[in-house]
């Protein structure tokens, strides 16, 4: 049956899935722009701005409680002028606001409920509210009649509460480049790993207690000090993470891929969003562990989840979308999980040991229900059953595919198809470290259809680039986390195709990002372009979080271009920022985690490798294929050139060099890929 809208408000011309949820609201919701920023000022009315996202669980809940109920909106509406964000599509005014509702309230979360003046200063906020008094909190309305007292009966009191809380946000995002500077040696290297290993759960892995979060930066960072020290510490808490991730509820044992994270220690019972970011993020570091360890698992495991973004949110046109719910027929993980007697009738004489294996009973092992996990490594159970671990696994995963084709037929999660050019760029990033590794071209494909789409869709006219497209493009211009990765994305295409073009377009990026977003005091980038105006403060994000900061991006860069395009200065500025930071890496690494990866970049330096001959495209395909984490990769056929790397590397026809250079000094070149792992061996 179809729901009868009674009320239809200004978000009804809106692109983004989350603020179309919103559209049939009585509230008379305004998206963020300018027409609504005028009508607080002419109707002196302080704004009530609430931020939230598609797959947010309290976002939801807050809807139906509130949003939805005539009388809440009848105050909402004759008080404030009320605008609805989604926090993906306007990051940077979710980030200013976010800061603020923290530096009043102690916490922060979503939704988020800011109340401003009209000159856009935050005055007072929150998360979530609940409709009547509960859990110590105020009721919504409650909440909203008491502003909108104050702001009537005390405005001065108010606007020197907004004015001391604005230039707290200005203070707070003040970077003075050196304060912290700090020594650049393998000592700093030795102490972060320490500091991530003593947080390291070493029992069920990750870091630190519920909730747990995927933190795959810190991960990688694990991988590459035992690559480079033999620490077997280090690879043991990395090993151990993934191995409990992949084993847990927070991945789909049916259809691939990984929930947002952990409620509990032991990875079993997830928050089931699914983000586009995070499984980029962790497409990348399985495929790093792989090419470490061999370990086959984690191959099956890259390789499930990219079935799942193909399957699940890949666009037509060849973009990624953004999220899957946690939620169907509005409840919590309902697509996920099972009764045991479901199983039982699907399965029939199967169940039993498919049941012992996923840790599913008839009480259920999460809320009278069950989340397929395992508790036990495959290899013990096979020997508790009496059966070798192949035939399990053939088992096993017959039966998975009659639950996975069973579960296609539930009421799905509902999809966030708002394509973002930052998450994209990072499955780009995953997918051809994904290709290098296994050397599946469907890989690559994917990242080219995908880097098509972008230039396709996500430039103007005047070939400014876009943050978000969802069948059009966003108006809103590329926030500096877009261009540092869409960077990063065009260096990994060049290294997997050998295609100049896509190094020429990184540092016409790189070039326009710097103009863009430079903040002139320090080496630092602005999260939001110097030309945008509709935000209160210029922000410079340095934390790496659920996705890498900008920053840290821009800073990996600088480095990788400087050696291709031979700009000494691009590398200077990397340290500068790396100067900053690696104080505040070295004390808090889980904050900084592609930061602590660059300060491996600085301090191992870069392989420098490039590969000449007439099969030079083969032969880059086995070069990449090896686990050399920080390199970069340059292919050629036989002509001289003026790249830096290639001068003066001239050879035969019918010849083959493959050299290994740092610093653009390089040893004597490899005349066979057999030679070069020789030299890998014994150098490196």
């Amino acid at each position: 049956m179809m729901k009868h809208h009674k009320y239809t408000n200004s978000l009804i011309n809106e692109t983004s899935p989350y603020l179309l949820q919103h559209a049939h609201n009585p509230v008379n919701w305004h998206a963020w722009n300018d027409e609504a920023l005028q009508r607080s000022k002419k109707e002196d009315k302080p704004i009530l701005v609430s931020i939230g996202y598609s797959a947010c669980h309290w976002c939801h809940v807050m809807e139906r409680e509130s949003f939805e109920n005539e009388a809440t909106a009848q105050i909402m509406n004759e008080h404030f002028i009320n605008i609805k964000i989604d926090r993906e599509e306007r990051p940077d005014i979710d980030h200013i606001y976010m800061d603020a509702v923290q530096a009043i309230t102690g916490s922060g979360g979503w939704p988020l409920n800011v109340f401003l003046t009209p000159d856009l200063k935050p005055f007072f906020g929150g998360t979530y509210y609940p409709p009547v008094r509960a859990f110590n909190r105020s009721s919504w309305t409650e909440v909203l009649l008491a502003v909108a007292k104050a702001y009537k009966e005390k405005k001065d009191e108010i606007t020197e509460q907004a004015n001391n809380l604005t230039q707290h946000l200005v203070n707070a995002g003040n970077i003075s480049a050196g304060k912290h500077a700090g020594l650049f040696n393998q000592e700093l290297l030795d102490t972060i790993a320490e500091t991530l290993i003593k947080s390291a759960d070493k029992e069920w892995g990750g870091f630190g207690q519920a909730p747990k979060f995927p933190q795959t930066f810190s991960i990688l960072y694990l991988l590459r000090h035992y690559h480079f020290t033999e620490n077997a510490e280090s690879l043991k808490v990395a090993m151990l993470s993934l191995d409990k991730m992949m084993m847990g509820g927070m991945y789909d044992h049916l259809g691939g891929g990984f929930c947002r994270y952990s409620t509990d220690r032991r990875w079993q019972i997830p928050h089931f969003e699914k983000m586009l970011y995070d499984n980029a993020l962790l497409i990348d570091v399985f495929t790093e562990a792989f090419q470490l360890t061999k370990k086959e698992e984690y191959a099956n495991v890259v390789n499930e989840t990219i079935e799942f973004i193909k399957r699940e949110v890949t666009s037509p046109e060849g973009g990624f979308y953004s999220a899957l719910d946690a939620d169907s027929e509005e409840v919590e993980g309902k697509y996920y999980t099972w009764r045991k007697e479901e199983i039982d009738e699907l399965l029939g004489g199967a169940s039993d040991l498919f049941c012992l294996v996923y840790n599913v009973s008839e009480a259920g092992n999460w809320e009278h229900t069950n989340i397929l996990w395992l508790p036990e490594i495959l290899e013990t159970i096979a020997k508790q059953s009496g059966i070798g671990k192949d035939e399990l696994i053939k088992q096993l995963n017959e039966s998975k595919e009659i639950l996975f084709n069973a579960r296609q037929k539930k009421i799905r999660p509902s999809l966030d198809n708002k394509i973002l050019l930052s998450w994209n760029a990072l499955i780009i990033i995953s997918l051809c470290k994904a290709y290098a590794a296994f050397g599946i071209e469907e890989y690559l494909q994917l990242a080219q259809k995908n880097i098509a789409f972008i230039e396709q869709n996500l430039f103007n006219e005047k070939k400014e680039l876009l943050h978000s497209w969802n069948k059009v493009a966003n108006r809103q211009p590329a926030f500096l986390d877009d261009y540092a990765l869409l960077i990063q994305a065009y260096i990994y295409l060049h290294q997997s195709t050998a295609n100049a073009d896509y190094l020429l377009k990184a540092k016409s990026l790189a070039e326009e990002a710097i103009e863009f977003f430079s903040d002139e005091q320090n080496s630092f980038f602005y999260f939001t372009p110097k030309a945008q105006e509709d935000v209160l403060i210029r922000k410079t994000e340095i934390y790496d979080g659920a996705t890498p900061s900008g920053n840290a991006v821009m800073a990996t860069n600088l480095i990788i271009l400087s050696v291709y395009f031979d700009i000494a200065e691009w590398k200077k500025r990397s340290e500068q920022m790396l100067s900053y930071i690696s104080r505040l890496a070295e004390k808090y690494p889980s904050s900084f985690g592609v930061w602590i990866l660059n300060l491996q970049l600085l301090i191992y330096g870069v392989k420098e490798i490039v590969v000449m001959g007439d099969n030079y495209h083969s032969l880059l395909k086995q070069v990449i294929h090896e686990y050399i984490p920080l390199k970069i990769v340059q292919g050629f056929a036989n002509e001289n050139s003026e790249w830096p790397l290639l001068k003066e590397k001239i050879i035969a026809s019918n010849q083959t060099k493959i050299y290994i250079c740092e610093n653009y000094s390089c040893l004597k070149p490899a005349e066979s890929f057999k030679e070069f792992k020789n030299q890998l061996t014994k150098h490196f």
